[in-house]
């Protein structure tokens, strides 16, 4: 899942700690190193600096009543078409300390490990989603679990049944899966009390850094340091991907073979303040939802509009608003692609931000379309009002049915009950985060250039939506295709019909699940 933001041009556009030392943080790529243990016995091995103490002997009284109940493994069967799983299941958590042993938080995980294989060999898969606050729910019962919740668009409501079924595209067959969620969403929680400690996760670097040491903890607590790793990141999850693995990669010793990257937003540049290439990433996903109601599209649909963004859209663009002959033809051409209308257009000198062309593709019908996907329509509270104050049909929904069916795996099929509220989405933690501040917002294609030059085995996969507005596909083509060859050569753009969560649609699903097979695979 993506951020909660409602608009894309805003610089805190969201998606869904090495550096704990509360006096401040180091660079990411450098950070001192924090120490993480899990409920386990004294001596256990901790931080990169040596042995560390148990978490009882770290923890204080008062902060054990805060604590999430021991790891519960179950053996689990799942009997899909033409074959049955038998894997083990563990929901638990791993709890991070700061620089002087204090605990932190615990960071909840849900671990599925296929029986009877070679674990030297076996590879296995980190996932996480975006916001930032999100939890892994949307990954873990939409597209890659064992069990997946029918994500149906505009079919789901939410008072729809929040069962689960056995998920036939369960990236299973072929990897080991474990679901991270990151501080302060699923049952993840801070120990500490202190705001610092807040600060130091509700931030880039810090997020980060936790992430990629709860991956070296689980590895060590698991035995699987010399298994094929791979890492998934959704949505938000761009920016934390490649940031991830080049952590993993320089302070944790852990290579990754792979890196897949689903709806992702790679670069905020282009969507702050004033840039015009915010116009450019949108403006096909625009188009997409116009054709779509016509009948289905495919990317291989939109070469001409593709083409017309990066060419004389652009260029029109470029020119301003000084130039009222550009501007007027920019104006139409947008009209005429969209079908929105053309004194609309003019008026907005054809530069629709997300929230405008929500509102006006289908502003006769008293409707709006969804962010996360725009191919989604639902009525408008307010259809008569001069501002926007509606939500997202497309997204809103799937909370209630997606969070009761999260809850009731986890307490149900996997036996671990933790008391406190499953945070499937948490918009107080995007509220609070740091992007950091200055002339240069976040963005991941730094660490991108870094893993891919540093690593000549590794691929990556960056897969899309056409109707998704939240990160839209054209957003990260532009970014990709300034990658260095060397680099291109080993990075797949794939887009596919449907939205943010494009695994929603069946043939979406099963054509994601076929890419990441042989990704890993190879």
């Amino acid at each position: 899942m993506a951020t909660n933001m409602p608009a894309l041009r805003r610089a805190t556009l969201v998606l869904a700690v090495s550096a704990f030392a509360l006096a401040g943080f180091a660079r990411a790529d450098d950070p001192p190193q924090p120490r993480a243990e899990t409920a386990a016995p004294a001596g256990q091995k901790g931080g990169r600096g040596g042995g560390a103490q148990s978490a009882s002997q770290n923890s204080s009284s008062s902060a054990e009543p805060h604590r999430l109940p021991s790891d519960s493994t179950t053996k689990q069967t799942l009997d899909l078409p033409g074959r049955t799983l038998n894997f083990a299941a563990t929901a638990g958590s791993i709890r991070v300390f700061d620089g002087k042993g204090e605990p932190l938080a615990d960071i909840a995980y849900t671990s599925y490990e296929l029986d009877g294989a070679d674990r030297a060999t076996r590879p296995v898969m980190f996932l996480f989603n975006g916001g930032p606050g999100a939890s892994s729910a949307w990954l873990q019962f939409g597209a890659a679990g064992p069990w997946r919740l029918p994500l149906d668009g505009e079919a789901l409501s939410p008072s729809a049944s929040p069962e689960v079924k056995p998920n036939a595209e369960t990236w299973l067959d072929f990897t080991d899966l474990v679901f991270i969620d990151p501080v302060s969403t699923g049952y993840s929680r801070f120990i500490a009390s202190g705001e610092d400690a807040r600060k130091s996760f509700y931030s880039v670097d810090g997020d980060v850094n936790a992430i990629a040491l709860v991956i070296r903890r689980w590895l060590e607590k698991h035995d699987r340091l010399t298994s094929p790793k791979y890492v998934a990141g959704e949505s938000y999850g761009g920016i934390r991907g490649p940031k991830v693995v080049r952590q993993l990669q320089l302070q944790h010793g852990v290579g990754v073979r792979g890196l897949i990257l689903v709806s992702p937003l790679l670069d905020f540049r282009e969507f702050a303040g004033t840039s015009l290439l915010q116009y450019v990433a949108t403006l096909p996903s625009y188009v997409a939802v116009a054709r779509e109601a016509k009948g289905a599209v495919k990317r291989a649909d939109l070469a001409d509009v593709e083409a017309y963004a990066r060419g004389d859209f652009l260029a029109d663009l470029v020119k301003g608003e000084v130039d009222k002959e550009a501007t007027n033809r920019l104006a139409d051409k947008v009209a005429e692609l969209t079908g929105i209308d053309q004194a609309v257009s003019r008026r907005l000198a054809g530069r629709f931000d997300v929230g405008e062309f929500r509102r006006e593709f289908d502003r006769k019908g008293g409707k709006v379309t969804g962010r996360y996907d725009a191919s989604v329509r639902g009525f408008d509270p307010y259809p008569d009002s001069s501002s926007s104050r509606f939500g997202d049909p497309s997204g809103d929904a799937l909370q209630a049915p997606l969070t009761s069916a999260a809850v009731d795996v986890l307490t149900r099929k996997l036996n671990w009950r933790p008391d406190g509220s499953y945070e499937v989405l948490n918009g107080a933690v995007e509220g609070k985060w740091d992007f950091g501040r200055g002339i240069n917002p976040p963005q991941s294609v730094s660490e991108l250039r870094q893993i891919l030059a540093t690593d000549a085995k590794l691929n990556v996969l960056v897969a899309h939506g056409l109707f998704d507005l939240a990160t839209p596909y054209f957003g990260s083509k532009r970014v990709l295709d300034q990658l260095p060859a060397f680099a291109t050569q080993r990075v797949k753009f794939i887009v596919y019909p449907g939205g943010h969560m494009f695994y929603s649609r069946d043939g979406s699903r099963q054509a994601l699940r076929s890419e990441v097979e042989t990704l890993i695979r190879e």
